[in-house]
């Protein structure tokens, strides 16, 4: 058991911090109703990585988290500025359309190489089991700085997605939330793949919300459940000799069904 722990020791960490970022960001995404959003940054951040394989560049490389992380920064910038007007077509829509396009040609893109196929699998499920310690020291760098910026200036973005009251400048504030969803994307995407990337930001705040409005509650309870679902899924992965990403998406979409039912038994009591 000791061996096991010390093996997975660098992922248990990783997803402890991962977690944590996650559900706050996650939070806003929910009660902002632009639950796709993180998923277009998340396919812009993957078609980033093939297009830098395709010339040359290795992935999980300094240089293929930079053009990663221009595609994402484009994204971020169509996503905060790109709002039509007409009531008719919602924000939701341009969000769609982004990840449909980041989509189509992550998959053009990767029909061109040998072993494409591959490419795309792989930026889908990632290979975080494999992820080392220099990986999650930087990780841990990252994320504990986006957290001090989001908490040094919480009121701003609140203030955005509770919509309570306006704030000056709010499509630039707009898009350096944005840029904080991608640059999370950029270093998770190359190791959790798209679909672990985007559960990591939704399922957890999604389970908060159904209990609390309470940011602070809101937080504790979808990072302690998130890192449970995780821990969960982590080890059956392990021990199950099961794939890492998908078993996680899984686990998190089990604890997210049982949060529903608990929920529903509260209510009608």
């Amino acid at each position: 058991m000791l061996h096991t722990l010390n093996f997975l020791s660098p992922q248990i960490v990783l997803l402890a911090v991962v977690t944590s970022v996650h559900t706050y960001l996650g939070l806003h995404v929910i009660r902002r109703g632009i639950v796709f959003s993180d998923l277009a940054l998340d396919q812009l951040a993957a078609f980033g990585v093939i297009v830098g394989i395709g010339i040359g560049i290795e992935a999980q490389t300094t240089v293929s988290y930079l053009v990663s992380f221009v595609a994402v920064l484009l994204g971020s910038i169509l996503l905060a500025y790109v709002k039509p007007k007409n009531k008719n077509i919602p924000h939701e829509a341009v969000i769609g359309i982004i990840y449909g396009l980041a989509l189509v040609a992550s998959i053009m893109v990767a029909e061109k190489l040998s072993g494409g196929t591959a490419y795309v699998k792989q930026t889908l499920a990632g290979t975080m089991l494999w992820v080392s310690w220099p990986l999650v020291l930087v990780t841990v760098v990252v994320y504990t700085l986006l957290l001090l910026f989001h908490f040094r200036f919480r009121d701003r973005f609140i203030a955005i997605t509770e919509g309570k009251k306006s704030i000056q400048n709010e499509n630039g504030w707009d898009l350096l939330f944005f840029i904080s969803l991608g640059i999370i994307t950029v270093l998770i995407v190359p190791i959790a793949g798209v679909l672990l990337a985007y559960a990591f930001l939704m399922i957890p705040a999604a389970i908060a919300t159904l209990f609390t409005k309470d940011w602070n509650q809101a937080l504790k309870i979808g990072w302690g459940i998130g890192f449970l679902a995780s821990m969960v899924g982590l080890f059956s992965s392990y021990f199950f000799n099961l794939s890492y990403g998908p078993t996680l998406v899984l686990t998190l979409g089990l604890f997210f069904l049982i949060a529903l039912a608990c929920r529903a038994l509260t209510s009608s009591e």
